[in-house]
């Protein structure tokens, strides 16, 4: 097991968030790297202590990478927010990534170049080594376990994110653009990277149901599974959910006189299609009609081949 501290807000609801993710095994919130001896927690809100509040989070890196758990936790928080997330204000609130392993320190600073890179700005995420920890009262501990209805900053939407996160996004990259024009078809480079549609029942994948998952054309990330395409009669391939919430992105579309919810690929950043409200009602009442061309199908049987594995327990 390895650990890593992790700080963003009131440790009350990054520790029930951070808890929900496939290979983290333990966590506990405490106060991190200030200036007092075994401080309490009326001292640490004091902000005279210097503390952060703080989770430690115990993960198996078999199951889940550090980086995963970075950019699980950047999800988590506002990172330009200075001294605050959401309504806690206070230095004992501000966000920082604290590692006790010396050689964490360069997966933790791929992860937030990455982020600002993408935010367009620096953030305001500290990044030390952990210099002081101690553990927080036993009231503060699984507090939102003890407490279902107590104060959280973290939304049921973003919990609901980290309990579904099962695709690791550190296991695939984009490539460049000059590699994708030359590797794609002239639909799929049309499709994925200049916003364009496929005619309807024109799409390799309209009427197929053969067991398996659809990953992404450009990057190979997973997007969806057999389990959840369904035959909404439109021509396009419809889901009524993504493996993991966390590998799609989605984005206002106001073209062709209307206002529709594009969808894009987490990682590759690609055009899929876009999410309805009109699904089966039964299984959650959306449905992602995606383009064919936007994907790439592997079967059930070819799965541990490719490197997909862990997801067979999808069709279990």
């Amino acid at each position: 097991m390895k650990k890593i501290y992790l700080a963003g807000g009131c440790f009350w609801g990054l520790e029930k968030y951070m808890s929900l993710i496939r290979g983290v095994t333990a966590t506990e919130v405490g106060y991190a790297n200030g200036s007092q001896p075994n401080p309490t927690y009326e001292q640490v809100c004091s902000g005279t202590t210097g503390h952060a509040e703080t989770v430690e989070v115990t993960y198996d890196p078999q199951r889940v990478s550090l980086g995963f758990l970075i950019r699980m936790f950047f999800d988590a928080i506002d990172p330009t927010a200075v001294g605050r997330q959401d309504n806690d204000v206070g230095e004992q609130y501000r966000s920082g990534i604290y590692y006790a392993d010396r050689e964490d320190l360069s997966p933790i600073r791929v992860e937030v170049e990455a982020l600002e890179a993408r935010i367009g700005k620096k953030s305001a995420i500290e990044v030390n080594e952990l210099t002081a920890y101690y553990s927080a009262e036993e009231y503060h501990q699984k507090y939102l376990d003890k407490n279902p209805n107590g104060y959280c900053h973290i939304g049921p939407a973003k919990m609901d994110k980290a309990a579904g996160a099962i695709v690791d996004p550190t296991r695939y990259a984009r490539p460049s653009l000059s590699e994708l024009k030359a590797r794609l078809s002239d639909e799929s480079w049309s499709v994925t990277m200049q916003n364009d549609t496929e005619r309807p029942f024109t799409g390799e994948y309209s009427n197929h149901f053969k067991e398996g998952i659809y990953v992404d054309i450009t990057t190979g990330e997973p997007l969806f599974s057999s389990r959840d395409k369904f035959d909404a009669g439109c021509g396009w391939p419809s889901f009524s959910q993504p493996i993991d919430p966390n590998v799609i992105r989605e984005k206002e579309d106001l073209s062709l006189f209307r206002k529709r919810t594009e969808t894009r690929s987490r990682i590759g950043d690609a055009h899929l299609g876009h999410v309805f409200d009109d699904g089966p009602r039964d299984k959650g009442g959306l449905r992602y009609c995606i383009n064919s061309a936007a994907l790439r199908f592997v079967p059930l049987e070819e799965m541990d081949e490719e490197g997909y594995g862990y997801l067979k327990g999808l069709f279990s």
